[in-house]
């Protein structure tokens, strides 16, 4: 298979610059070494740009034609395979050992990347905690350039239910001691940044290596953490323990589910309906929607999620071509310069696959128009409520043009909250991220663009773990569409509909967790999940 060996990998969802390494900062100076624009530049970037439909405006005219016929959908759009996925339920929240003491020492953690990749290292903050015996202090978030967001632990999630909840694992403390906080961690030897220690690292690593500082400083500080504890080989209860972190002891803060509650009763036409999902996401709120909405007549309405994962540091560092000619070119290979410098030295050093091989190997992320028409494929009707999560869109607003032609019943946030409901959350891009994160997780049936996205991962995963077999998640394999899109100028729509429908189909299948996948995408294993039948 192709590939870009490089060492880099932008996302895993939004993760640190993969062209830098993390320096060794000391804990006056927590600020991520990734350098990108900002989004307000971002946006100004992205929306100067024609509406770009590449090669696919023949195809969006079949698929527009193909939806005003109105025909039935597939009956199982909007289902999974029910009997084997709901088999499974939820038990990461039992628990078979007695409190950690947490006496070997302390662990701070300033986790780096978006609010998807800090959920992880924060879980995984929690494992190696418990396997150290040592006292964790609540997660620090790093401070972003790109998103300029000093959103920290507790604006994102109730760090009281968080200590109580994992108070049975491990202990859990606000700070340091007083006579901790004034060492300079970095003189001696207590900074481990990700440089310091390899990707998904095992427990062996940790007692070999991170022990010895922890027995000998009282305290380390992991800066970074992105990624750095193995999914396996982990003992059953520490994989337990993950689970029970990500599914159980994470929840939004009040202020945060209250306006998800608002976005999901808009989303559901105001209709008095609490969907499976919704009292692990939103809390009371879902509750409080159903009394304001009792004497509501209406019949609630479905809706599908769509992550589109098109935003311009994905669309760059993926090395692919979208359409855009030679201004498209000139455009990424400057932002390349730029923020991923070390890849752009490589493109013009080493050969590397042509974007028609990437393309080919399903390497490159679906572009806005692809999603759509993939959508329309399945049998989707024109009429079909679409929540449209992700920022920032590679072409700006004039790139939706395309979606909403095919759907226009496509929605964001933005569209159904009022600039009043999202001004506390004005700048703060992770606390906006777990609006959307919510939107996808309650949604009737929810598509993903890249199935290496962190949001997607994540949303999928808590579908699987709450939605008791009802909740499906569309799973396209990139390379089996790339090989039906390149045909896009002269397929007929019935045979790319069918093509669509089966290589869809296909990824469907209720699947346990592969061995070392992760448990936050894939909780169908013992660890987390048990099976009834």
């Amino acid at each position: 298979m192709i590939s870009v060996s490089s060492g880099m990998d932008v996302d895993r969802n939004r993760s640190s610059s993969p062209n830098s390494r993390t320096p060794r900062l000391g804990p006056s100076r927590l600020s991520s070494s990734r350098i990108r624009s900002s989004s307000s530049s971002c946006f100004s970037l992205c929306t100067k740009k024609k509406p770009q439909k590449g090669n696919y405006a023949r195809m969006l005219a079949l698929a527009a034609h193909a939806l005003a016929e109105n025909k039935r959908e597939p009956k199982d759009l909007w289902q999974e395979p029910l009997v084997p996925a709901s088999s499974w339920t939820p038990c990461s929240d039992q628990r078979n050992w007695e409190p950690n003491e947490g006496s070997n020492g302390y662990i701070l953690v300033t986790a780096n990347g978006g609010i998807n990749q800090q959920r992880v290292a924060v879980c995984n903050a929690v494992v190696v905690a418990r396997l150290l015996n040592s006292t964790l202090v609540i997660p620090k978030f790093m401070y972003s350039s790109v998103w300029r967001d000093t959103s920290q632990f507790g604006d994102i999630y109730q760090e009281e239910h968080f200590i109580n909840n994992l108070t049975p694992d491990i202990r859990i403390v606000r700070e340091l001691p007083k006579k901790l906080q004034s060492l300079d961690l970095e003189a001696i030897g207590s900074v481990v940044t990700d440089v310091d220690m390899g990707k998904e690292a095992k427990p062996s690593f940790y007692l070999k290596h991170i022990l010895p500082i922890i027995l000998k400083n009282q305290v380390v500080h992991f800066i970074g953490f992105g990624n750095r504890l193995a999914f396996d080989p982990i003992p059953f209860e520490l994989q337990r323990l993950r689970c029970r972190c990500n599914f159980h002891a994470l929840q939004f803060v009040p202020r945060i589910q209250e306006t998800a509650g608002l976005l999901l009763k808009r989303l559901r036409g105001h209709a008095g309906l609490i969907g499976p999902l919704d009292r692990h996401l939103v809390g009371p709120f879902g509750e409080l929607n159903l009394e304001k909405s009792e004497k509501s007549s209406k019949k609630a309405s479905k809706y599908l999620a769509l992550h589109l994962r098109f935003e311009i540091d994905m669309v760059a560092h993926s090395l692919c071509e979208f359409g855009g000619g030679e201004e498209e070119r000139k455009e990424l290979e400057a932002y390349r310069e730029i923020h991923f410098p070390a890849l752009a030295l490589l493109k013009n050093t080493t050969k590397l696959p042509s974007p028609s091989e990437l393309r080919s190997e399903g390497l490159c992320p679906l572009t806005p128009e692809e999603s759509i028409l993939m959508l329309a494929a399945l049998g989707f009707k024109r009429q079909t409520n679409i929540f449209v999560a992700g920022s920032n869109l590679y072409g700006g607003r004039s790139r939706l043009a395309a979606l909403t032609s095919l759907y226009p019943k496509l929605v964001t946030k933005e569209n159904l909250l009022s600039s009043a409901e999202l001004e506390p959350f004005a700048n703060y891009s992770s606390q906006l991220a777990a609006l959307d994160f919510i939107g996808c997780a309650a949604s009737d049936a929810f598509a993903m663009t890249d199935s290496g996205s962190q949001l997607s991962s994540l949303v999928s995963g808590y579908r699987i773990y709450y939605g008791g077999g009802r909740m499906p998640t569309i799973r396209p394999n990139k390379r089996r569409l790339a090989s039906i899109f390149m045909k896009n100028s002269t397929i007929e729509w019935r045979v790319f509909e069918q093509r669509m429908r089966k290589a869809v189909r296909q990824t469907k299948h209720v699947q346990t967790r592969p061995k070392a996948r992760s448990v936050y995408r894939y909780p169908r294993c013992k660890e987390c999940m048990c099976r009834t039948i």
